[in-house]
């Protein structure tokens, strides 16, 4: 399993993933599952990915040849192709490639091969995009009611993306916001693990302005993970009583405490 999680916000891009592979209980590995296409000044793009390593791995590769690699005459590669959109769209061919080329010697195996990827980034001439594909090759876009996208085991992280990030978040924010996700994922899930790969890329600056490699001593994410550990213990016990239950626990106290003098016993 992974946990990958892309956001877009007005003042840039926070993507990041986690490191940790299996196959089975007693196999686990670390490999990172990011990629960085850079030409500082005219483009940055980050490929998340998830799914069977060596197909995401064989993909990768594939995007850096000129599109006859993939069955389509043309010099295109994620070098050079003129949108995020062609990018998008030359990830999902070569997931098919993939695909039509390895069927036959993995469909009577108990291999998947269900690669997918989040994609974001921005080409000098437009806006910063984030998207998503699915093992199928076709993908999607986000938007002003989408602004992130997850792959692997998204259901834990995502409810705090959900109450925090809207477009105006400050990207300090977003990266906490990341942190903590993948923490409360980590909590529940042991297939997603660390190192976690973070990148932040500013509006219209056309490189990666911030990468880290977050590890297990890590004195910022330990610091996140504890003092959200504590919040949330400390905001839980500040929530008012459940009233259907008022009267039940008033009268065990009160049950209690007769017990208690009866016994010749104080509170203190």
């Amino acid at each position: 399993m992974t946990y990958c999680v892309g956001i877009l916000v007005n003042d840039g891009l926070v993507l990041a993933s986690d490191s940790r592979t299996h196959a089975g209980v007693d196999n686990f590995a670390t490999f990172c599952k990011m990629t960085v296409f850079e030409k500082p000044g005219e483009r940055a793009i980050v490929l998340l990915s998830s799914g069977n390593l060596a197909g995401t791995q064989a993909i990768i590769s594939i995007l850096q040849q000129p599109s006859q690699a993939i069955g389509v005459h043309s010099d295109l590669t994620i070098w050079n192709a003129r949108s995020m959109f062609d990018v998008a769209a030359l990830t999902g061919n070569a997931v098919r490639a993939l695909e039509r080329r390895d069927k036959a010697y993995v469909e009577h195996d108990t291999i998947s091969f269900n690669a997918s990827f989040i994609i974001g980034g921005q080409i000098k001439g437009e806006r910063p995009r984030l998207f998503r594909t699915f093992a199928e090759g076709n993908f999607i876009e986000s938007g002003d009611s989408t602004l992130f996208f997850q792959t692997g085991e998204a259901k834990y992280g995502k409810p705090i993306i959900d109450r925090v990030i809207e477009a105006t978040t400050d990207p300090s924010d977003v990266v906490k916001c990341v942190l903590v996700s993948f923490d409360s994922t980590m909590k529940s899930n042991l297939s997603v693990g660390m190192p976690i790969d973070l990148v932040y890329i500013a509006r219209d600056e056309y490189r990666i302005g911030a990468r880290h490699r977050f590890s297990e001593d890590d004195v910022y994410f330990e610091t996140i993970r504890r003092a959200w550990g504590d919040g949330v213990r400390r905001v839980f016990q500040e929530l008012p009583p459940a009233p259907m239950l008022a009267h039940t626990t008033r009268s065990a106290d009160e049950g209690t405490s007769s017990h208690m003098a009866a016994s010749g016993y104080e509170r203190r």
